[in-house]
C-alpha cells in the first residue's frame, strides 16, 4: 500500500519531471544556436516521459484494485491518460529529431517547413492535455478507494464477473 509520506515524494517526482517537460516546451526553440544542448534536452524529456509512464504504471500496481485482479477497471478509468501519453511520446521524438534534422548544420538560420510547423503545433497541443490528464491521474490515484477494499470495489467486481 503506498503510505502517505511516499505518495507526497512520488507526486512531487511527477510534477518535478511535468515542470521539465513544460519547461522544455516553452523554452527549447531559444536555444536554436546550441543544437548539442538542444539535443541534450530533448533526451532528457524524451526520457522523462517515459519515467512518468512507469512511475504510473508502478501506481496502478500498487493499488488494491490491481492485486484484486481489476487491472480492467483500471484501464479502463485511466485509459484516456494512458492513450494520450502514447500519443504525446510518438508526436514529440519525431519532432525532436526533424527539428534537430533541420537545424543541425545551419542552427543560425529559422528554418520552418509547412510539415515541421503542423507536427509542432500538434505536439504542444497533445503537450498541453498530457499536462492535464496526467496530473489528474497522479491525484486521482492518492484516492484511498483505490487502496483498500469498499462497498465500491466490490460492486464493480460483481459488475466483471457477470
Amino acid at each position: 500500500m503506498l503510505q502517505t509520506s511516499n505518495y507526497s515524494l512520488v507526486l512531487a517526482l511527477q510534477f518535478v519531471l511535468l515542470l521539465y517537460d513544460l519547461f522544455v516546451n516553452a523554452f527549447s526553440e531559444l536555444l536554436r544556436l546550441a543544437p548539442v544542448v538542444q539535443l541534450v534536452l530533448f533526451i532528457i524529456q524524451d526520457i522523462a516521459i517515459l519515467f512518468n509512464v512507469i512511475i504510473i504504471f508502478l501506481m496502478f500496481f500498487n493499488t488494491f484494485v490491481f492485486q484484486a485482479g481489476l487491472v480492467s477497471l483500471l484501464f479502463r478509468k485511466f485509459k484516456g491518460t494512458i492513450i494520450l501519453t502514447a500519443i504525446y511520446l510518438s508526436l514529440s521524438i519525431p519532432l525532436h529529431v526533424w527539428v534537430l534534422n533541420l537545424r543541425w548544420k545551419s542552427s543560425k538560420q529559422f528554418i520552418w517547413t509547412d510539415g515541421l510547423q503542423t507536427l509542432f503545433v500538434f505536439q504542444r497541443l497533445a503537450a498541453v492535455l498530457y499536462c492535464y490528464f496526467y496530473k489528474r491521474t497522479a491525484i486521482r490515484l492518492g484516492d484511498p478507494r483505490f487502496y483498500q477494499d469498499s462497498l465500491w470495489l466490490r460492486e464493480e467486481f460483481t459488475q466483471v464477473r457477470s
